[in-house]
């Protein structure tokens, strides 16, 4: 996997910019290293009393689903821009189907440590695109699954 800071600076600003969360629910710091199949992110929000996801006041561990997302989304946005697509935004796009999803954990906000968002495009076609990842964090596995992205919805719908 190709470094993050050899393709410039992709920070919290870069993903909000390029993904439709936006505010508290942007809730990646960064991209440490990203090809045309992996990416692997960063993120504290999970540590933040205003995280979006909370529950009565806790971060349960299925809402790395969310975090896993984001890191497809931002994927998606690399291979765009890449491509030399219009300011990197990737097509519209939502999850069709989660599969094989294991928590490790009950909570994420217990967690002292960043977490660490690793995605791989396992394959895909135009319209869909699957996707296996991983949620780490304090050097142990959070959370893993699958994921179907559909993409462009209404053409397929419509």
């Amino acid at each position: 996997m190709a470094n993050a800071a050899t393709t410039g600076p992709l920070d919290r600003a870069w993903i909000a910019a390029r993904i439709p969360h936006s505010g508290a629910m942007c809730l990646l710091d960064g991209v440490e290293a990203w090809d045309e199949t992996r990416i692997r992110c960063t993120a504290t929000s999970h540590r933040e009393a205003h995280n979006p996801l909370r529950s009565r006041g806790r971060l349960a561990a299925v809402c790395g689903v969310e975090y896993a997302a984001q890191a497809m989304a931002v994927h998606g946005a690399l291979l765009c821009a890449m491509d030399g697509a219009a300011a990197g935004r990737p097509r519209v796009g939502f999850l069709a189907s989660m599969r094989n999803v294991m928590a490790h954990v009950e909570r994420l906000d217990t967690l002292a440590t960043p977490l660490v968002i690793e995605a791989e495009r396992m394959s895909g076609s135009s319209n869909t695109i699957l996707y296996g990842f991983t949620v780490r964090g304090e050097g142990r596995v959070l959370l893993t699954g699958r994921a179907a992205v559909m993409l462009d919805a209404s053409a397929v719908i419509g």
